[in-house]
C-alpha cells in the first residue's frame, strides 16, 4: 500500500523470497543446526542437573536448607549477565554459549522441582509408607510422578527462554548461529534476512513447547487419572 517504507518492512513476499534463498544456498540451514546443538546441549544438562538438585532440595529439608540461600542469591543474576564473566572464563568458543543455556535452564528448573514435589499431597506420601514402601520407592514412585506438570511447566517455559538466550549470546560473542546472522543482516540493512530470522525462531519455539506438552500429556495421562480418582 506504500504506507511504509520498504526498506524499512519489507512485503511478506521479499522476505518469503529470502527464505528461499537462504534455505537453498544452506546459510539458514548451517546457522539454525548451530544455534540448535547448543541449545540442546546446554538445555539438557541444564535440566538434567536442575531436576536433580531440585529433587534433593525438595525431598530432604537438610540440602534445602543448605543449598536454598546459594540458588536464591544466584538465580536473580540474568543469564546473559553471566557473559562478560565466561567470555574471560572460559573464551569464546562453543562451550560459551552451552554454558549460558545451562544457567538459563538450571535455576528456573531447580524451583520448580521443588514446587512440584512440595506440592505433593501428603496423603499419597502417608499411604505409601503405610504399605510398607521405602523412602527412595515413595520418591521414584510417587513424588517424582506427581511433580512432573510442574517440571514440565519450568521446560516449556525455558524451552523459549534458551532460545532468547542464545540469540543474544550469539549476537554478541559467537561468529555463527541465527543471532549473529541477524546481527550480520542488521549491520547491512537487511531486514528482510532478520525477519526471516524472526520467522525461523518463532516456529522452532513453538515446536519446542508442542513437543514437552505432548511428552507430558504422554507421561501423565494415567497418573492424573488415578490421583483424580
Amino acid at each position: 500500500m506504500g504506507v511504509v517504507s520498504n526498506q524499512l518492512f519489507p512485503p511478506f513476499s521479499t522476505v518469503m523470497v529470502e527464505f528461499y534463498h537462504l534455505s537453498v544456498n544452506g546459510t539458514l540451514g548451517t546457522n539454525l543446526l548451530s544455534s540448535l546443538l547448543r541449545v540442546l546441549a546446554g538445555f539438557v544438562l541444564g535440566t538434567i542437573a536442575g531436576i536433580m538438585v531440585g529433587i534433593l532440595m525438595g525431598w530432604k529439608d537438610a540440602f534445602n536448607h543448605a543449598l536454598h540461600p546459594l540458588v536464591s542469591m544466584l538465580y536473580p543474576i540474568p543469564a546473559l549477565g553471566w557473559l562478560p564473566l565466561l567470555m574471560l572464563w572460559i573464551g569464546i568458543n562453543e562451550l560459551l554459549p552451552i554454558t549460558v543455556i545451562f544457567i538459563c535452564s538450571f535455576f528456573p528448573l531447580v524451583y520448580n522441582t521443588i514446587s512440584g514435589i512440595k506440592n505433593v499431597n501428603a496423603k499419597f506420601i502417608q499411604a505409601a509408607r503405610i504399605l510398607g514402601a521405602s523412602d527412595m520407592r515413595i520418591l521414584a514412585t510417587v513424588v517424582v510422578p506427581l511433580a512432573v506438570p510442574s517440571i514440565f511447566t519450568g521446560l516449556k517455559l525455558e524451552a523459549g527462554m534458551a532460545w532468547r538466550v542464545i540469540i543474544a549470546a550469539e549476537m554478541v560473542a559467537i561468529p555463527t548461529g541465527i543471532g549473529a546472522l541477524m546481527i550480520r543482516a542488521e549491520s547491512l540493512l537487511r531486514i528482510d534476512i532478520i525477519i526471516v530470522c524472526l520467522i525461523v525462531l518463532a516456529v522452532i519455539c513453538l515446536i519446542f513447547e508442542r513437543f514437552f506438552a505432548y511428552v507430558e500429556n504422554r507421561l501423565t495421562v494415567k497418573w492424573r487419572f488415578h490421583a483424580e480418582n
